[in-house]
């Protein structure tokens, strides 16, 4: 993508979250910033406010919806699939952290103590970020089991399979 068409994009997406934020009665402050992962680069819209908690929702049920939503408002003012991260106060940031830290820590542990650990039930999205952490480990394994909201995370050691 050219420079001029990606700063074309990222003035449609800030332009769109800022006009949403505004419909929905909330202010804040709207940064863009592009992280690559080598692969490929993510935009992630962070808006810093004060009404955090309205916009993040319990366990981040909001800031999906709203993701959602600014995805298909964006969608339409462009002819591109254009896909993008939307963030409040880096609260998904810090929670991608600390689920990396505890995938981990439970890999650690189950290789230390030679046993498969079972973790809590995560959305789809969290199993992600741990499934594509701990492939890079090849002591362990992992493998989602359950169904629904109770699906979770099986971390193994690699070495009694």
């Amino acid at each position: 993508m050219e420079n001029q068409e990606k700063k074309k994009i990222e003035d449609i997406i800030k332009e769109t979250v800022r006009e949403m934020l505004e419909k929905m009665g909330f202010k804040g402050e709207i940064e863009l910033k592009v992280i690559s992962d080598g692969e490929k680069e993510n935009i992630v819209c962070n808006i810093k406010t004060s009404d955090s908690s309205f916009l993040i929702g319990q366990y981040g049920v909001n800031l999906q919806a709203i993701q959602h939503i600014a995805r298909l408002l964006v969608r339409k003012k462009t002819d591109d699939k254009v896909n993008f991260i939307i963030d409040v106060n880096s609260y998904r940031e810090d929670k991608n952290s600390s689920i990396v830290q505890l995938a981990k820590d439970m890999a650690e542990q189950a290789v230390r103590e030679k046993r498969a650990v079972v973790l809590r039930p995560m959305s789809p999205y969290e199993r992600r970020i741990i499934h594509m952490e701990l492939a890079k480990n090849s002591q362990v394994k992992t493998e989602s089991i359950g169904e629904g909201e109770d699906r979770k995370i099986v971390i193994k050691p690699a070495e009694d399979l």
